[in-house]
Order: structure tokens, then sequence, then C-alpha cells
């Protein structure tokens, strides 16, 4: 395993107050060969939060968008006016889809895709190597319990009736160890489990938000997690409670850990 980083660009929290915060998610991966966008956030808030860290985006070489909200690929139109050459790996059922939320009033969550050319996109339906170490999971099995926010999430169909979002459009990204969950809508469990490779760490948001979970649900899976995966590192904050990662650490100690806007996470 070669050296690899992540610098968190895009999260709902800050411990440094010259960067600015929103509720998205966007991480740039830096291996020996490429230097990967793990998500754009939500608006252009990772344009000058790079800036401020000195990070050059137009050196991206690829950009992994998850799944289809707006606050995972929303900054990707803010990305490409900087950027002319990465290609995008992405589910077309991202692109295609209408998303909404009912958590509060019914609101869109879809993004607002730009126009991608051919020969930059790299159109995703089932799990699939992009270069050596570098492996895309797509099409997750639900074996294992889902995050029960979900049930506050739809797609809209083709006769405008709102359904259940099963998340066929999310996707994972395996490099050289690390498991990129994007939200991990399918449940952090179901991810690992179609991750055919073995996982050191373990980044992302895990969907699990304050108050949907029960107690006893939230240390039950801390203690598969523990079971399961002894040697795997856990970093999270986009879309995890603050509860829950505290319910989580008790269990998993230090094996879990929390991650802000600016953090590295080096492996």
């Amino acid at each position: 395993m070669g050296c690899i980083s992540a610098k968190i660009l895009v999260d709902n929290r800050t411990n440094d107050p010259a960067l600015e915060t929103e509720h998205g998610l966007s991480i740039l991966l830096k291996t020996e060969k490429h230097r990967i966008l793990l998500d754009t956030g939500a608006s252009d808030m990772l344009i000058r939060n790079a800036e401020k860290l000195g990070i050059d985006l137009g050196t991206v070489d690829y950009v992994f968008i998850s799944h289809g909200h707006s606050d995972h690929a929303g900054g990707l139109r803010y990305f490409m006016e900087i950027n002319k050459t990465a290609k995008f790996i992405v589910s077309p059922e991202a692109i295609s889809g209408e998303f909404f939320s009912k958590r509060g009033n019914l609101h869109s969550i879809t993004a607002e895709w730009p126009e991608i050319s051919v020969n930059r996109l790299m159109s995703v339906c089932e799990s699939c190597k992009i270069d050596d170490g570098l492996q895309v999971i797509a099409r997750i099995p639900q074996t294992h319990p889902i995050p029960k926010a979900n049930q506050n999430l739809y797609v809209q169909d083709a006769c405008g009736d709102f359904i259940h979002d099963d998340f066929r459009h999310e996707l994972a990204l395996y490099v050289d160890g690390l498991l990129f969950t994007g939200c991990a809508h399918s449940g952090l469990e179901n991810i690992l489990a179609a991750c055919p490779f073995p996982v050191s760490e373990v980044v992302g948001g895990f969907h699990l938000l304050d108050g949907q979970e029960s107690e006893e649900e939230l240390l039950a899976l801390a203690h598969r997690l523990k079971s399961h995966y002894p040697q795997t590192r856990f970093f999270t904050s986009h879309c995890t409670g603050d509860s829950v990662f505290k319910t989580l650490q008790s269990v998993m100690a230090d094996q879990i850990h929390a991650f802000s806007c600016g953090t590295t996470i080096n492996i």
C-alpha cells in the first residue's frame, strides 16, 4: 500500500474558523498515482476552502460522486469551471433521478448537474475496476440493517409518484485499503460486506442521524463493527449525529474518529 492522505474540504463541522461549513461533504484523496475528489459538497464552498488550504483543484484527475443528492454533487458545476480535464465517476441513475426529502416539508434534494462531455464521463452501473487499487462498488446488497432516516427519502418515478429511494444510485469507492462511503445510505455494514478487498480505513458519512436508531441498536452496531472489523479504523462526521458518534465511540474507542473541515487523514 502506498502513502494515501485524505483532506476534508467540506463538512458540517470545522475546528478551523477560517474554513466555511455547510451540510455537505467533499474530500480530496491523494494517492501515489491520483488526486481524487470524493464528492463536491453542496455549493462552491469547496473552491473557497481549497484556496484557503492552499490546494489546487486543477490537478484533480478523478471526481467520484457517491450519489445524486445535492449535498454531495451540488459543487460539481463550480469545480468544472476550474478543472477542464478530470474524469467523473458516477451512476447514471444519480444523474437522471429526481430526489426528495420529507424531513419537515417535502423538498427537492436533486443535484443540479452540469453538462459533462462523453470523454470525461465514466458512467458506472456495476462494480468495476477503474485503475490499479481503484475500485468502484455498485448495486450494494442490503442484507444488513439500513439507516432508519432513509424512510424520509424518496425518488419521483415516471408517473410523478413519490416512492422510497432504494439507493441503487449509490456507489462506494475503494482505494488501496480505504473505503469511501459517501453517506452510507445503503448501510455501513452492507457497504463493508459488498467490498471484497481488505479495508483498513472507512471514511465518509454514516447516515446515522440523532434520534433515529435506538441506543440499543447503535450499541449493537458498534459491537458488530468492533468484532467483525477489529483492525479497521472508522472516520466520520457528515450525516452522523453527535450523540450517535459518542455512543459508537463508547464501544469502539480509538477505532472511530471524527473529522471536520481541514482535517487530514493519513493512511
